[in-house]
């Protein structure tokens, strides 16, 4: 097939953070690089949609938003209007995100298009019986379906379809490795560094349980945790009431420039996620091969996508979430052989460049 002209509709995208709008934001850029035209729909999360309008003017695609309503529900049609209005010049639709999947679905009753899924993990992983059938039956009506990771690949393993391919998430590697970054003064050695929205979900306060038990092995050990402070008020009380407040820091949200100087400083970048009650689980982990691309190993837990972000031994190791012994003895492993995980993280990070990623998605689309 010869399909040029793409819609990709998104839960999230830039300038605001998150992984699945990183992710939609790098497959138009890389997409329309390679001769395609694209269109974006997504969201404005900012009050007034000024942010994201200056953000837009200079990309070379265009984005359609949908400004941010009180009534969610008409935010809702507004996004279905929208993609009702551009699918009548596209030839090919992509989901991806978790209301993506319903109005994608709910748009392919009317228009004879090439639809397809991509799934990242928690939007297929709800927990209500209902909302867990309504996305069943979408999946049901994409022709093909892209999992990031064999972890979120499972998570339809009940539904025995046979049209889904796994292609793991992408970045950026010449972003984060092109230039030499200069370390800065962080506490701690070794110095350990996770990098995600303080939540349950990216992991943060298992490595705060840990602490009392790693300090003993490592007394001068620091905890580096970086980006939106969702819960990091209920984490220090809880490090407060480990004693182990004093070997933690939040650095809040910072910028690329930070943010990859914190990262280089760091001994090594941890993530140990695991489910949480609601479903909300971590599909990949592309913040891992951010930090491997600048030579730092990684630790991180089993039992969900993170087990794609990782070539155990190679580019770090693989724990379980809860284990802190196994913690102790992996985190002295990678130390010891500081210089080979260093190199190997890198060739690993280069190996999910999105130069190489998107050849991936065109053969998958028969684009």
């Amino acid at each position: 097939m010869n399909l040029k002209r793409i819609i990709i509709v998104s839960s999230e995208f830039p300038p605001q953070p998150g992984g699945i709008g990183n992710h939609a934001f790098n497959l138009a850029k890389y997409l329309q690089q390679n001769g395609f035209n694209i269109k974006v729909i997504s969201d404005n999360r900012s009050r007034n949609g000024e942010v994201e309008k200056r953000f837009d003017e200079d990309l070379p695609f265009s984005v359609h938003r949908v400004n941010k309503r009180r009534i969610r529900l008409r935010m809702y049609f507004r996004r279905i209007q929208l993609l009702f209005r551009h699918i009548k010049t596209s030839e090919v639709v992509i989901a991806s995100g978790k209301f993506s999947l319903w109005i994608v679905a709910f748009c392919g009753l009317f228009y004879n298009r090439h639809y397809i899924a991509i799934i990242h993990g928690s939007e297929v992983n709800y927990k209500s019986k209902p909302l867990k059938f309504s996305i069943d039956i979408s999946i049901k009506r994409f022709s093909k379906i892209i999992a990031v990771s064999h972890y979120t690949k499972s998570l339809l393993d009940h539904l025995n379809l046979n049209n889904i391919i796994i292609i793991p998430n992408g970045f950026d590697f010449g972003k984060w490795s092109s230039k030499q970054m200069k370390c800065i003064a962080l506490k701690g050695n070794p110095k350990l560094i996770t990098v995600g929205n303080i939540t349950e979900r990216k992991g943060q306060l298992h490595v705060i349980k840990h602490l009392p038990e790693l300090l003993n092995v490592f007394p001068d050990l620091h905890y580096h945790c970086v980006g939106i402070p969702t819960e990091s008020k209920r984490f220090i009380k809880i490090a407060k009431d480990l004693q182990v407040s004093e070997h933690v820091t939040f650095h809040g949200q910072v910028d690329d420039n930070l943010l990859q100087q914190l990262l280089v400083t760091s001994d090594v970048f941890i993530m140990l996620s695991n489910e949480t009650l609601t479903g909300d689980v971590e599909g990949f982990g592309i913040a891992i091969l951010e930090a491997n691309a600048l030579g730092v190993p990684a630790i991180g837990s089993i039992g969900c996508g993170i087990e794609d972000a990782i070539d155990q031994n190679t580019s770090g190791m693989l724990i379980k979430y809860d284990d802190s012994q196994a913690l102790i003895h992996t985190l002295k492993t990678i130390l010891d052989n500081k210089v080979q995980f260093s190199k190997q993280a890198k060739d690993w990070a280069e190996a999910h460049d999105w130069n190489l990623i998107v050849k991936q998605y065109i053969h998958a689309m028969n684009l």
